[in-house]
């Protein structure tokens, strides 16, 4: 069972430090942190320089209050927080929740849920339903849902591949959980 802390460490590592590189819609990114996620953290507009300055325990405390309490992370079954977490935040909180929406509806959850990217009672039901049902292959099927993503991305705007690669990697620390 990971904590939260853990969580981050694992996001902390795989994210690194500061970089901005030219097709990364992000810009100046540290530790997964971008400018305009740091903007609306501090309520104000970040500057390159606040970005290339962030603190690891400042990047913490916006892993642990903006992609994992806010969105209600906290609230799915522990073995697929690690995953999902990960997904807000390489994708955004509100597509990382809808993959396990769409993950749900495929599994044949009664009523179907909307793919919205929130949290809700029903979606806390629906999910509950599918990991009981399904057990390990609920996250193996968030897995297989967040490659597609991936493929989508790199079909609609190829000078995504560039990362392509990396994301699959990323990708294999978690499918080696489940294998």
């Amino acid at each position: 069972m990971s904590t939260v802390q853990q969580m981050i460490d694992a996001i902390l590592a795989r994210e690194g430090g500061f970089v901005d590189h030219p097709a990364d819609d992000g810009g100046p990114t540290k530790y997964g942190i971008t400018q305009k996620t740091l903007s609306a953290y501090l309520g104000y507009s970040a500057m390159r320089s606040d970005v290339e300055n962030l603190s690891e325990d400042l990047a913490r405390d916006i892993y642990e209050s903006r992609y994992y309490l806010g969105p209600r992370i906290d609230r799915l079954p522990q073995d697929v927080q690690p995953f999902v977490l990960d997904s807000a935040v390489n994708h955004g909180p509100r597509r990382a929740i809808k993959f396990v929406q769409s993950v749900c509806n495929q599994a044949g959850c009664k009523p179907q849920i909307d793919e919205d990217g929130v949290m809700g009672p029903g979606t806390r039901r629906a999910v509950e339903w599918a990991h009981a049902s399904m057990g390990e292959y609920f996250l193996k099927a968030l897995i297989e849902e967040r490659k597609n993503f991936y493929y989508l991305i790199v079909r609609a705007r190829p000078s995504q591949k560039v990362f392509f690669n990396g994301w699959m990697n990323r990708i294999k620390d978690f499918e080696q959980e489940v294998a």
